[in-house]
């Protein structure tokens, strides 16, 4: 179990290491970054000027080593629209994106995980046909088109929930549910073909048989085996929601870090998209190590492996 973990925490510090140099190319993608950033009367004077204060007339080689060792840091540069750290300023939008994405997932496990544990024991019925007619059309509908129309009809038709905001519970509705549909119904029918094929396993028609309580057998035996996979993929949905709230973010003008990477792209602001790249990245490889260690104390499989 321990060389398990170790080969994991290695692959993760390798995966890093690629994003690393992603985040690095970024700000070469697009060509020249001085000539970019600048505006387009710029002089070649102001060019090289740039040029040579971030260190862009260096040998690619060397400006990638010293970007490494300014990350190690925790040094992104300065943004050039707000003025300070790059670095600073997304982690001051990253709670707000913590907390909707937090939510979502929440909502995600509350409605998704029963829902699909009632369409396996319902099989065939109607319970289970519409359950899992929802989770299709909740996996088909797009985020950003579910956030304009529940505006519209909200915030526009109704006047019943406020269409932007931050800070009041009431401004959590709406986008949490945008942002956690697709993982709810995601979660719905996995967790109902988890549960079926437990529910078809030699020891739990062997548990009735016996003539266990059928609550004993569901909850003792089916449900914590179908648990198992679920842990992987609860922990890649919380990773996702984490880094997939750019669109609603934007669509509901929600002040975190989704939102202010689009920003920083429409201002060519490098130093904060690659900041703000660099801790989603992280975010999301550490959420998925997190999850292959508690995987190990879940699966008794592991540790012979």
């Amino acid at each position: 179990m321990t060389g398990f973990i170790v080969r994991r925490m290695l692959q993760a510090i390798v995966l890093m290491k690629f994003v690393l140099i992603f985040v690095f190319l970024l700000l070469h993608l697009s060509g020249d970054p001085a000539r970019i950033m600048l505006p387009d009367d710029a002089t070649e004077e102001d060019i090289a000027e740039l040029r040579n204060e971030m260190g862009l007339d260096k040998p690619l080689s060397t400006q990638y080593l010293i970007f490494f060792r300014n990350v190690l840091r925790g040094n992104f540069g300065e943004s050039f629209e707000h003025g300070e750290s790059a670095l600073k300023v997304v982690l001051e939008h990253l709670p707000a994106t913590i907390e909707l994405a937090a939510a979502a997932f929440i909502m995600s496990v509350i409605i998704g995980l029963p829902f699909g544990c009632i369409a396996a024991l319902k099989e065939n019925t109607v319970y289970d046909k519409s359950l899992m007619f929802g989770a299709v059309l909740g996996q088909a509908v797009p985020d950003f088109w579910l956030g304009l129309m529940m505006i519209l009809l909200f915030s526009v038709k109704l006047g019943w929930l406020p269409p932007f905001g931050y800070g009041e519970p009431v401004h959590f509705i709406m986008p949490t549910i945008a942002a956690g549909v697709f993982h709810t119904a995601r979660l719905a029918r996995l967790m109902r073909s988890e549960m079926l094929e437990v529910l078809r396993q030699d020891y739990i028609l062997t548990a009735y048989s016996k003539g266990l309580n059928e609550k004993v057998v569901l909850f003792k035996h089916a449900l914590k085996n179908s648990a198992i996979p679920i842990v992987t993929i609860l922990g890649l949905d919380l990773a996702l929601t984490l880094g997939g709230t750019v669109i609603t973010e934007t669509v509901f003008a929600w002040p975190g870090v989704g939102r202010l990477t689009v920003a920083a792209i429409h201002h060519r602001d490098y130093p904060i998209v690659q900041a703000a790249v660099f801790l989603l990245a992280l975010g999301f490889v550490g959420i998925n190590l997190l999850v292959d260690i508690i995987y190990t104390y879940l699966d008794p499989r592991i540790q012979y492996r």
